[in-house]
């Protein structure tokens, strides 16, 4: 009797567990070392930054997606949906109002402040923090993996691996031109070694030129850029003509400069390389390309 009592509630245990594992009760980790509780699959997200808006879409969770941010963009259909402010000012009412089962922001950008808010009304907030490509593939799975789809997000990772593998083969045993990259216009503004764009420079097969600067986007001056002479410059563009396309042409002035002397100057898509997002494959493309001209790209 004693025996099949201990069998009876052993066999009672695994139903509960299989009943709360079903049910997609779990905790994960986030980027913050934060311990967020799911009790079931989220069917209602909110992304606070656009990266993270294209990461739940390219993941095949735009259907889930019930409120974005004010630049969110891309894909098309996102731009449909409710906006909660811009990524750095957000609309903390707006979203609570929304009932997401979960919100996923970013340590670049989102202020601690709201979401501190959000917790303490009782929306549960996923933090992440890709800084580099190979942590972008990372934050692709475990948004995945919190989304209850891990092994798409792990499927699609993988593809998004393989443009980048092919780049790094090509331009292993290449020189490494000197990259200036400016991101801003007035003031001029550039990135270090601990930003996203950056990691793009290098798997693209340049140097950057402001690597070791002490703050991730440093201002610096022409002088500067004139006495380090890069070999290529490009300026990071929300937009083909306009005030950048001028930005580009005062670069023109300074011949001394190697990048305008060989015509090095480029304007680059910022969408591409500035977001953490699915996208960055096309902005390494474009970036291998313009750094090194004389690699035939096509396989």
């Amino acid at each position: 009797m004693r025996n099949c009592k201990a069998i009876f509630f052993a066999f009672l245990s695994v139903l509960i567990l299989g009943h709360a594992k079903e049910a997609g009760s779990e905790t994960f980790k986030d980027a913050l070392g934060r311990q967020v509780e799911l009790r079931e699959v989220p069917s209602s997200l909110i992304p606070l930054a656009p990266s993270l808006t294209e990461i739940l879409y390219f993941l095949g969770l735009g259907d889930r997606v019930v409120g974005v941010t004010t630049f969110s963009q891309y894909p098309p259909e996102a731009r449909k949906k409710p906006k909660v402010g811009s990524y750095i000012n957000l609309n903390v009412e707006k979203i609570i109002s929304l009932s997401p089962d979960l919100v996923i922001g970013t340590v670049d950008g989102n202020e601690p402040r709201v979401i501190d808010i959000l917790e303490q009304a009782g929306t549960k907030v996923y933090i992440v923090n890709p800084r580099n490509v190979e942590e972008l593939l990372e934050t692709i799975v475990k948004v995945g993996e919190v989304c209850g789809i891990p092994q798409r997000a792990q499927r699609l990772a993988v593809e998004l691996r393989r443009p980048v593998s092919r780049i790094e083969r090509k331009t292993r045993l290449l020189r490494k031109p000197l990259v200036f990259l400016q991101i801003n216009i007035k003031p001029i503004m550039t990135v270090n070694r601990h930003t996203f764009q950056h990691d793009l420079i290098r798997l693209a097969g340049g140097v950057n030129m402001a690597r070791d600067e002490k703050v991730p986007y440093p201002r610096i001056n022409i002088e500067e850029v004139i006495k380090r002479k890069p070999d290529v410059i490009l300026i990071s563009s929300m937009e083909r003509g306009g005030l950048f396309e001028r930005a580009r042409k005062e670069w023109l002035k300074w011949i001394t400069i190697p990048a305008v002397r060989d015509s090095r100057v480029h304007l680059v898509d910022s969408d591409l390389i500035d977001r953490p997002s699915p996208r960055f494959t096309r902005g390494l493309e474009v970036m291998a390309a313009l750094i090194h001209p004389e690699v035939k790209w096509e396989e």
